[in-house]
């Protein structure tokens, strides 16, 4: 008995000291030297509630709408929650398995059968049986160890993208909003051209009736508002189809949503014009991806694992009696004891094939995240070019109408006066009427510039964001008996 529970006992030490396969070292990646700013920015920008800096409550309210509603977010939790449950089973496997039972049936049996009994012998007779077994296969190798680490980083590679849905809903909550808002804008201008000449097509049909113009102004002015008119619906179907996605977003049914601030009065939060590399760790789809690397790295000394022999512990006690008085007695126990071997002799190749399946697998994942990490710094570089360029476009239309303003009314007073004909004024008006809605284009251009920013970069805001409404925290620490290494 003491023999055997030593040999236990080695058996519990050396379960811990091999582990098959390579152990997870974070790949080297080259990153841009001239990304830098003060850590006090970083930390600034890595934390914040971003789209709070745009100043308008309505669009603060909308992010929380979203986060508490969203359909796609609540499909990637119970996502999580799906390989929360994987990897505690998963991880079950390095334990022992016990199990207890018992049975109690009264039977009877023939007289008339092949071996006919005795006159007199009772037929019918009762059995009652209760064990408690166990088995357990040691994990000598690392094989239970290295599948738990898999299906660990397989969970948080899961949460890295319910995160990464978290990151993208409220990034488009931001944009469509901010889209909306500009189309609003663009149909104010379209609405008030359409104003204008409709009072130019009034004055010009008072001329004509006068004899005072010709009726090819008078059909220009007509064309000109009906220009504007057919514009209106376009506008209008744009809004539409903005406010029917972004209600989606929130979970809801299509329909209207409520206005705050316009596109002007929105302020612009400045950004610095660099991004460290440490911010952009933050951003959950590289995180996600060295998640899958991990996973995919410990799999590899799962399929290793299998070249070595399988060694378990099992065993049952119990009693069994025909009398239920007479089960608890030690005359009615019985119990057995062994430890079963099995080590692979002749595979075919399916060891070797799934070695080397995995350790494939291992290097896409290492590709994949590299390139993960390579598409982050190219989305932040055009992130901040966009906006730097946008910002300058914008500097040049606001001039630009300016200029416009003045020559439209330029040309309307030489035209009152007989110096210039309304050729020059429908070109000065279509001219204006162009470069406003290409500002509005502009100005929401470079909004979505500065949210991409914030969406690109990564750091906190994801948790700032989560922050804002009442989460379910599905990885808590709270819900591990084990702790999650």
């Amino acid at each position: 008995m003491h023999k055997l529970l030593l040999t236990c006992i080695l058996f519990l030490f050396l379960t811990g000291c091999m582990t098959v396969g390579p152990d997870y070292q974070r790949p080297e990646v080259v990153t841009p030297n001239n990304w830098y700013f003060s850590d006090d920015e970083v930390r600034e920008l890595g934390g914040t509630s971003w789209w709070e800096r745009f100043q308008d409550p309505v669009l603060n309210s909308l992010v929380g709408e979203a986060l508490q509603g969203n359909r796609d977010l609540r499909i990637a939790t119970a996502r999580v929650e799906e390989f929360f449950g994987r990897y505690f089973s998963t991880r079950g496997n390095q334990y022992p398995f016990a199990n207890a039972g018992g049975s109690a049936y009264r039977e009877s049996i023939t007289e008339q059968g092949a071996n006919p009994l005795p006159p007199g012998t009772d037929t019918t007779y009762s059995n009652y049986d209760a064990f408690l077994g166990g088995t357990w296969e040691i994990d000598f190798w690392g094989k239970y160890r290295r599948a738990s680490e898999s299906a660990q980083a397989e969970l948080f590679s899961t949460e890295e993208a319910r995160r990464t849905v978290v990151q993208t809903l409220v990034s488009a909550v931001a944009l469509t909003y901010i889209e909306i808002r500009a189309m609003d804008k663009e149909l104010e201008v379209v609405l008030a051209t359409a104003e204008t000449r409709k009072q130019t097509l009034d004055l010009f049909q008072l001329r004509f009736n006068e004899g005072i113009i010709s009726e090819v102004d008078l059909v220009q002015a007509e064309s000109e508002y009906a220009d504007a008119l057919a514009r209106i619906p376009s506008v209008e179907l744009a809004i539409g189809k903005l406010e029917n996605a972004l209600s989606v977003f929130l979970g809801k049914n299509p329909g209207a949503i409520p206005r705050g601030l316009t596109i002007d009065e929105l302020v612009l939060p400045a950004v610095p014009q660099g991004m460290p590399s440490d911010l952009l760790e933050g951003r959950p789809d590289i995180r996600q991806a060295e998640q899958r690397l991990v996973a995919a790295n410990a799999r590899i000394g799962v399929a290793k694992s299998l070249y070595f022999p399988s060694i378990s512990l099992t065993g049952n006690f119990g009693a069994a009696s025909s009398d239920l008085s007479d089960l608890s007695k030690s005359s009615a126990q019985q119990w057995d004891f062994g430890v079963p071997v099995s080590v692979p002799i002749f595979t075919a190749g399916r060891i070797g094939g799934e070695v080397k399946a995995t350790e494939a697998s291992q290097e896409q994942a290492l590709e994949g995240y590299l390139l993960t990490i390579q598409n982050a710094f190219r989305e932040v570089e055009d992130a901040l070019l966009d906006r730097t360029k946008s910002g300058q476009r914008l500097k040049a239309l606001t001039r630009q109408v300016k200029a416009l303003r003045k020559y439209v009314k330029l040309a309307r007073q030489r035209y009152d006066e007989g110096y210039a004909s309304y050729l020059e004024v429908l070109d000065a008006e279509r001219s204006l009427f162009n470069v406003e809605l290409s500002y509005v284009l502009s100005q929401n251009a470079l909004f979505r510039a500065t949210v991409n920013i914030y969406k690109t970069m990564g750091g906190n805001w994801v948790e700032a964001a989560e922050q804002t409404v009442e989460p379910a925290p599905v990885l808590e620490a709270a819900f591990f008996p084990f702790e999650l290494k």
